[in-house]
């Protein structure tokens, strides 16, 4: 794969093109902490490139590219992704980000909006939204945290920066050959599976031997009346289960002409699990389908912003649909069989 010098430091990069020619697009994808390019190439990159010139890259610090010994703050990494672009010749893009690689996102489009054509951003926190929060909003903490008591981790949920001390700490387990608790998996998930040795090294190498972990933690320059100027269109997902969901809540305020989704029983690390779904969403808010239908409100909160949330629905064990007093019923084995049993589930409430 190509690599390219970008302020001093060595990024390895790729770029996707199916033949779309010099008309198409560009579609720039960055990946979150503890992951490399891999993290969009397989379920997302070759797919996408049929629409956008895709390119992917290496974070400083991650992958093949090089991790020099500082300039990880948020600000720096915007400030690779910009020259980056430079490199490329690419003047304007589409971005599509998760986690960490959101927050290097917004502040790349903070500093430069008009090089931005819209932005997917995938469950991810900002310092704002850490802090404003109640911790514990995030339910699903309650089974997280018994768990790392018992593995004797030393964390809490309540830590507004809960998530990169997490990856730290489960990489220490895989290196020393302890089993993950199921509980930790989709908030961990590039540390596991059959090169989860590997990345875990990496990421405790970065953590050990660079300033990252310090400058990370820092705050991250994305104070709400910067994100507040940004007027491209946006769509944010979030986790239901994610501790990144309360910044995704502080964001509804903040940005009224975003589009906001709920992945439905989902952990941080949903585009990996969930790709489909993901994908579909991307296509939909790319072709105008979100933009174009009329925005919903609950009954008695008219003006209230919500995050959407698609009636039928993957979980783990099959379909599902939901009714409008989120009642869940499944599962199916198959889409369409869940669409004609909410079909026959609205039949019957307006024969009655």
């Amino acid at each position: 794969m190509p690599i390219a010098t970008i302020n001093g430091v060595k990024l390895n990069y790729v770029q996707l093109d199916d033949g779309g020619g010099p008309a198409c697009e560009d579609l720039v994808m960055v990946h979150g902490l503890a992951t490399n390019m891999a993290f969009w190439y397989f379920r997302y990159g070759l797919a996408l490139a049929k629409r956008f010139r895709v390119t992917l890259y290496d974070l400083r610090g991650h992958g093949r590219s090089e991790m020099p010994a500082t300039g990880y703050a948020p600000d720096n990494l915007a400030c690779d992704l910009a020259a980056l672009m430079d490199h490329l010749r690419i003047d304007k893009a589409h971005l599509m980000a998760h986690s960490f690689g959101g927050v290097v996102a917004l502040n790349f489009a903070c500093a430069s909006p008009e090089r931005v054509r819209s932005l997917v951003l995938a469950d991810s926190h900002f310092s704002a939204g850490r802090e404003v929060q109640e911790r514990e909003a995030w339910s699903f903490s309650q089974k997280v945290q018994p768990v790392l008591d018992r593995m004797g981790a030393g964390l809490s949920t309540s830590d507004p920066y809960f998530g990169p001390k997490l990856l730290t700490r489960v990489a220490e387990w895989q290196l020393q050959g302890k089993e993950v608790p199921d509980e930790l998996v989709d908030l961990v998930s590039p540390l596991l599976g059959r090169t989860g040795k590997r990345t875990s090294a990496a990421w405790l190498e970065l953590m050990n031997t660079t300033s990252a972990e310090a400058e990370m933690l820092q705050d991250d320059g994305l104070a709400p009346e910067r994100l507040r100027k940004l007027d491209f269109p946006i769509i944010a997902m979030y986790g239901d289960h994610s501790p990144a969901r309360l910044s995704g809540a502080e964001l509804l305020a903040i940005w009224p002409h975003a589009e906001f989704l709920r992945v439905r029983d989902a952990g941080h690390f949903f585009p990996t699990l969930r790709p489909q779904e993901v994908l579909s969403a991307c296509l939909r808010f790319w072709g105008g389908e979100f933009a174009a239908s009329p925005r919903r409100y609950r009954r008695g909160e008219a003006g209230r912003r919500h995050f959407r949330s698609d009636r039928i629905f993957r979980a783990d064990n099959g379909w599902h649909f939901t009714t409008r007093d989120e009642n869940r019923f499944g599962p199916f084995s198959t889409r369409e069989e869940a669409g004609m049993a909410l079909d026959r589930f609205i039949s019957e409430l307006d024969a009655a």
